[in-house]
């Protein structure tokens, strides 16, 4: 290794206390999302004792210090998981609304980081150190940001990209040997597969794929098996993206641009997950402006974006963040990339839920969405809707067409009721 690399590395390495001692008061911090969350950092920050200081992250995995309300810290995300959903019930946390190709911009024109923090693989010889989960905002974050630190751990993979990060631009490291996040596969039921093999018919052989995780979406990837030169344009990459590739499924050389390259924008999966994309040359993580950016996406034949919702109603808008007035996850990339596979020659933009909820006592497809509800998803940007009863074509329809069509694939149980509210209410 470089001895002047070296050198400098080790003059501009702390320890995390240190770095929570330099946070001062109205300090804005941005960190990385999901597994690219600085554990050891995270771990520190208890001990802050600025006042009104605000961390910007999304889907924090695991419970930590500076959770509580005797910090004095302010949450903010752009998605929710677990962790934030519980916050904002303390009123510790709140929801930025931002697509996810627009999320840094959004912020940026608001505000600018005084501190970025990052999660790193080790320094290769060259003196480059790359974000290694992913950069959905990060790269964007980081060249703004007044300080810039990254937690170098030894565990992390090498990820190949638009993630490399010279010393010269880092202004402190602290080390890290945590294990890497990571997040357990959702088993599928029966449900999942047969909504799985539903949607599995409307994607062709090379055709461009974007799917996310989930119940859903893993049974949607096991009906894959027998597809033959997927290619792969996500914001996330997934275990079932990993195994379909090394089952020969997903080749990626029919491609329109990034050919025989996955790309995507953050990887959050099994150790398995990451030991496949570690120094893989055929995996490329992609700024999320440019991985979501629907006219980059529309520039592949045949993309076909596969999204999952809580709600959708008879003409066709869909909810898929919130519960009534309770924010639950985000927008995150759905309307980026429905929106990009609509533009994309051959291109498919596809919905897959459950048709009931709560052990099947309401309907998911309703009249209009709940009270307070936000439409995540226009009705003029969804093309197919799957349940486990069907298929609803609804690009073209009216929405007459459109009720009839949702309403077939909905629960027998609550399709006479739909029917009755569909004429009362004169949704037609």
């Amino acid at each position: 290794m470089n001895e002047s690399n070296l050198a400098e590395y080790k003059s501009k390495l702390r320890t995390p206390e240190q770095i929570i001692d330099m946070i001062e008061d109205g300090w804005y911090i941005n960190a990385g999302q999901a597994a690219g969350g600085p554990v050891t950092l995270f771990d520190a920050l208890g001990k802050n004792k600025a006042k009104d200081v605000t961390l910007q992250a999304s889907l924090i995995t695991g419970d930590f210090p500076f959770c509580h309300d005797d910090c004095g810290l302010w949450h903010e995300a752009w998605f929710f998981g677990p962790a934030e959903r519980a916050w904002h019930k303390q009123h510790l946390s709140t929801f930025t609304p931002a697509h996810l190709s627009q999320c840094a911009n959004r912020v940026l024109t608001r505000t600018k980081p005084s501190m970025f923090w990052g999660v790193s693989a080790p320094m290769d010889n060259h003196g480059n150190f790359n974000i290694a989960y992913g950069i959905a905002y990060e790269m964007d974050m980081l060249e703004e940001a007044d300080i810039v630190v990254l937690e170098v751990n030894e565990n992390a993979p090498h990820t190949i990209g638009e993630n490399t990060v010279s010393i010269r631009d880092v202004d402190f490291f602290v080390e890290s040997a945590h294990e890497p996040l990571t997040t357990n596969a959702v088993p599928t039921t029966e449900l999942d597969d047969i909504i799985g093999r539903n949607v599995a018919s409307l994607v062709e052989d090379r055709s461009v794929i974007q799917l996310g995780i989930g119940g859903i979406p893993n049974a949607v990837a096991e009906h894959f098996t027998d597809k033959k030169d997927l290619g792969v344009h996500t914001e996330m990459i997934t275990d079932s993206m990993a195994s379909l590739y090394e089952a020969g499924v997903i080749t990626n050389r029919n491609k329109q641009i990034y050919r025989n390259v996955m790309v995507g924008t953050f990887v959050f999966g099994s150790k398995e997950l990451y030991q496949f994309v570690d120094n893989n040359p055929t995996v490329q993580l992609i700024r999320g402006s440019r991985s979501n950016d629907p006219f980059v996406i529309a520039q592949n034949d045949n993309m076909v974006s596969i999204n999952t919702c809580i709600q959708i109603d008879l003409s066709g808008q869909v909810c898929s963040e919130e519960i009534g007035t309770k924010q639950y996850s985000g927008t995150g990339g759905q309307f980026d990339t429905a929106y990009g596979a609509q533009r994309s020659r051959g291109g498919k933009s596809i919905i897959a839920l459950h048709s009931t909820a709560k052990n099947d006592a309401i309907s998911t497809i309703v009249p209009f969405h709940d009270r307070g509800a936000v439409v995540s998803l226009g009705r003029n940007d969804v093309d197919y809707v799957v349940t486990e009863y069907g298929v609803a074509q609804l690009r073209g329809r009216t929405v007459s067409q459109r009720v009839e069509a949702l309403i077939a694939i909905a629960h027998p149980n609550f399709r006479d009721a739909l029917s009755r509210q569909a004429d009362e209410f004169e949704i037609w």
